[in-house]
């Protein structure tokens, strides 16, 4: 078996490593996981809130400082997404699957099958994939694309009831309460989308776990160095 890396970066399929994930989308990573976690936490306790306590306000002002936190994570959220929309306009091609899968090529499709069959253990061999296969291009695009588009609207359309009306939050998110039914309504849906996010990161660390172990390439190492390392030399 060679170990030679090949020399040109259009012809990829024989390289033992492909630098794939540039450093903006690796942070953007780590900083959406981060968020995530810390809104999680916070979103939680705010939808069950600790007992109340007796005493002067000031010196038990936990859900206030509580519900501060989960308003910056959501502003870091927000914005950290924005980011990762621009990079995906500059980066490398990499960048752009996780908002664009190639939905429209015949071998896309022929690939989710193949995916589809090696994670329901129908198939023992996996093919060798540069970014994301095109099952986890799916689960990407409708987690981290869309149920992260739902849960900023929802979000700052209910931030937007504590500043008030006319403030900028009201005046760019207040139409989601009332195009949800309501401001429960809208609750309940931020709520869910949180269990829903929380379901698929418990997932993805399976799944990344689970390439590093029986497939082709590395999957653990790659989001934190960029480089996707291959573990054979066939195409």
């Amino acid at each position: 078996m060679t170990t030679q890396v090949a020399a040109s970066e259009h012809d990829p399929k024989y390289q033992k490593a492909v630098y794939v994930f540039e450093a903006p989308v690796r942070l953007w990573h780590w900083i959406h996981a981060l968020s995530i976690g810390v809104l999680s936490v916070t979103g939680y306790f705010i939808a069950n809130p600790l007992p109340s306590l007796h005493g002067e306000a000031s010196d038990y002002f936990l859900m206030g400082t509580m519900r501060e936190i989960h308003f910056i994570a959501g502003y870091v959220f927000a914005i950290a997404f924005v980011v990762r929309i621009y990079w995906a306009l500059v980066g490398n091609k990499y960048s752009r699957e996780l908002f664009l899968p190639p939905f429209w090529q015949p071998a896309w499709w022929k690939g989710l099958g193949h995916e589809l069959k090696y994670y329901l253990f129908l198939t023992r061999k996996s093919h060798k994939v540069m970014g994301h296969n095109p099952l986890a291009q799916v689960a990407m695009w409708f987690f981290n694309v869309l149920l992260t588009l739902f849960l900023i609207f929802t979000g700052f359309a209910l931030y937007g009831e504590g500043l008030g009306l006319g403030s900028w939050a009201d005046r760019w998110f207040g139409w989601v309460i009332p195009a949800l039914g309501g401001s429960m309504e809208t609750k309940m849906w931020h709520l869910l989308s949180m269990w829903l996010m929380l379901v698929f990161v418990v997932i993805h660390i399976y799944m990344a776990i689970r390439a590093d172990i029986m497939d082709r390439e590395s999957s653990v190492s790659t989001i934190f160095g960029g480089w996707r390392m291959f573990k054979d030399d066939r195409p």
